[in-house]
């Protein structure tokens, strides 16, 4: 988000603090805030937004009387109690698999390739969700297929940003993919990426798959470039912060 620096107050008028306008402004407000960043000064708030102060403390107003904000005794901003309780009816209403299927859909249709979800269960991945594509010739797989967790790209980043990640496996982290050739079956390579949770802790592998000779330097980069749009937007769904995704992207293109 790009920042500005606004000036003290702006003209007022009824129509500015209507409608759609007000909307926007007021998602941009409870937007400044973040895991970093608990509680805030007008200043700051008004800094991140680009907004008004003299905007923002009309708005102020009725998001604390909603729950969204409150104010702190330092004269501080900090969320409210309400989006907790949103949340909690999102997650009540929540099915992984409402995220999760379409992409895999999205990634098979355009990749041409078998599309798949591994979550870690002890020293074995499984394969939670998957989608093949329409070509004879495919990488067939399973839902609740489980392979061993010490091969496979799935496995690498299952190892990599899971709990107790493994130190091998730094540059992993650090570009945000792995691929395999032949490592599970000689003829088959794969490339996957992580998908994290509101809590940043690992949700599972997003996973491409197919055979190893249409695995070229460019298709690894196109996989890894589709994985990874994907990834960011369930990570968004899941409530997680998305921004070290959509990084390693921009590294790939």
């Amino acid at each position: 988000m790009s920042k500005q620096t606004p000036s003290e107050d702006e003209p007022s008028t009824p129509a500015a603090e209507g409608g759609v306008a007000a909307v926007d402004r007021a998602f941009a407000i409870l937007a400044a805030f973040d895991v970093g960043s608990n509680s805030l000064p007008l200043a700051e708030i008004a800094r991140r937004t680009g907004l008004y102060k003299s905007t923002i403390l009309r708005l102020m107003s009725s998001l604390e009387r909603a729950g969204f904000i409150r104010r702190l005794g330092d004269g501080q901003y900090a969320v409210g109690p309400e989006p907790l309780r949103l949340a909690q009816v999102y997650q009540t209403s929540f099915r992984l698999r409402d995220v999760i299927y379409p992409l895999l859909e999205s990634l098979s249709d355009t990749s041409g390739e078998t599309s798949s979800f591994y979550v870690r269960e002890n020293d074995s991945r499984v394969v939670l969700f998957r989608v093949e594509p329409k070509r004879a010739v495919r990488v067939s797989l399973h839902e609740g297929a489980r392979f061993p967790l010490n091969a496979g790209a799935s496995g690498k980043v299952l190892r990599a940003f899971g709990a107790l990640s493994e130190p091998t496996l730094g540059a992993i982290r650090e570009q945000f993919w792995a691929s395999s050739f032949g490592e599970r079956d000689p003829e088959t390579a794969s490339v996957s990426v992580p998908v994290f949770n509101a809590a940043y802790e690992l949700t599972g592998a997003l996973t491409l798959s197919g055979p190893a000779e249409r695995f070229s330097q460019e298709k690894v980069a196109t996989a890894c470039g589709l994985l990874l749009d994907a990834a960011a937007r369930a990570t968004v769904a899941l409530g997680g912060d998305n921004r070290e995704l959509l990084k390693a992207a921009e590294r790939i293109t």
